[in-house]
C-alpha cells in the first residue's frame, strides 16, 4: 500500500468519509476502490543514445495532504525542516515497493538505482512530492516499445497522468521518441469487484494493475559513426 510509505496512517481515510466530506469526484473513482489520488507528471531523462532515468512529480489530493501533515510542526519556523524530514521518509519507505514504478522492454524489467533528491512542497492545500529515479545504467534506445507503469498494486491510491502534457521527454529524446498513454480497460466484473471491496478489506495486490495507465515509448535510435 502506497501510504504505508508515509509517516501518517492514511488507511484511516475511507471511501464513506471522503464522500461525506464532498471530496469524492463524480467519476469512475466514486464507485471504485481508491482512498487517495495522486496526479503525476513524469519527465523521461536521457540523451540521443539512451534513457537514463525519470524525474517524478506527484501531487497529492487535499485529504491525503491533510493526513500527511497531521501532527507535524508546520509553523513558519519549522515548516521547511518538517518538509525535508517527510520527503526523506517517504522516499526511504518507498524503496521496498520499488517506488511503485515498473519499466519494461517487452517482458524484461529494466532496473534502476535508489531514488534520490526528494523534495516536498505545499501550495493551495496540496502537497507535491518530487524525486529522481535513475536507471541502474543508461538503457540504449531501441525501436522496440518500452512500457512504463506507475501504480499502487492494491489500488488504494489512484495514480494517473491527466493528459499528454504530464509526460515530458528530455530534449534529445524528444527528437527521436514518441509516446502513447494507454488507458486501462477493466472488465465489468473487475470493476464490480473493486467497487464492492470494504474500505478496511485486506489489500489485494493484483487489483492496481487492472486499473492503471501505461506509457508506451518508441524511439528511432540514430546510427553511430564507426
Amino acid at each position: 500500500m502506497l501510504f504505508s510509505a508515509l509517516p501518517r496512517a492514511i488507511a484511516r481515510i475511507t471511501i464513506p468519509c471522503i464522500a461525506a466530506c464532498g471530496l469524492l469526484p463524480l467519476s469512475f473513482s466514486a464507485s471504485a476502490h481508491p482512498h487517495s489520488w495522486i496526479d503525476m507528471t513524469t519527465e523521461i531523462q536521457g540523451n540521443g543514445q539512451a534513457i537514463t532515468g525519470f524525474h517524478m512529480i506527484w501531487q497529492f489530493d487535499l485529504m491525503t495532504t491533510a493526513y500527511l501533515f497531521d501532527g507535524e510542526d508546520m509553523t513558519p519556523k519549522h515548516k521547511q525542516d518538517t518538509l525535508n524530514k517527510l520527503a526523506k521518509s517517504i522516499l526511504n519507505n518507498m524503496l521496498t515497493t520499488h517506488y511503485f514504478t515498473y519499466f519494461y522492454h517487452e517482458k524484461t524489467p529494466i532496473k534502476y538505482k535508489t531514488g534520490e533528491s526528494p523534495v516536498l512542497t505545499t501550495h493551495g492545500g496540496k502537497a507535491t512530492f518530487v524525486f529522481d529515479l535513475p536507471l541502474a545504467k543508461p538503457y540504449p534506445l531501441t525501436q522496440d516499445p518500452l512500457k512504463l507503469l506507475i501504480f499502487d498494486p492494491t489500488y488504494y491510491v489512484d495514480m494517473s497522468w491527466k493528459n499528454r502534457s504530464n509526460i515530458k521527454l528530455a530534449p534529445e529524446l524528444a527528437k527521436q521518441c514518441q509516446y502513447e498513454i494507454v488507458e486501462p480497460h477493466p472488465t465489468p466484473k473487475q470493476v464490480a469487484y473493486a467497487s464492492e471491496l470494504p474500505a478496511d478489506a485486506d489489500p489485494d495486490d493484483t487489483l492496481g494493475q487492472l486499473f492503471t495507465q501505461s506509457l508506451v515509448l518508441t524511439c528511432q535510435p540514430t546510427t553511430q559513426p564507426q
